[in-house]
């Protein structure tokens, strides 16, 4: 396309300009950047948790994606429609995380540690609804393990 060079195409063609820069920022932040999502406070004893929510299909296929730290106490948790077997990667994933996979009680059926950029996968021992992912270590400092159980309103009682 060739633009005649007039003062009436001036403020057009700018404008054209001006939109394609943006079109491409939101392009590019849709590509590489981290999700910032709704979040809900869970407990384990006396510490809290504020967990991101993921849980459209691509809210869970972005998850933790692209962040370059994440703060001691923050999460994300990942909600799934009905119990089955959960498999997890570290695909764009930046930092190493620690995965609990959850019953519906909020027990830990297992924890699976996870090195970042890695394709393996991390599955759940048995079928489970909710996968709460934290930095790695997370759950050994505090002493976590299979069998224990975290609180909140996800949980059923």
């Amino acid at each position: 396309m060739t633009l005649i060079k007039t003062r009436q195409n001036r403020p057009f063609r700018s404008r054209l300009l001006a939109t394609a820069a943006l079109l491409f920022q939101v392009g590019a932040l849709a590509q590489g950047q981290p999700q910032n999502l709704p979040t809900v406070t869970l407990k384990s004893g006396m510490h809290n948790i504020v967990a991101q929510v993921a849980k459209t299909p691509e809210q869970r296929s972005t998850g933790l994606m692209y962040r370059q730290q994440m703060p001691a106490h923050e999460g994300m948790i990942f909600i799934f429609d009905s119990p089955a077997t959960q498999c997890f990667w570290m695909r764009n994933t930046l930092i190493p995380l620690s995965a609990a996979f959850l019953a519906d009680d909020g027990s830990i059926v297992n924890i699976e540690e996870m090195a970042p950029l890695k394709d393996d996968s991390h599955c759940s021992k048995k079928p489970v609804r909710y996968v709460l992912e934290m930095n790695k270590g997370w759950f050994a400092k505090l002493g976590l393990k299979a069998g224990d159980k975290l609180s909140g309103p996800l949980f059923a009682r």
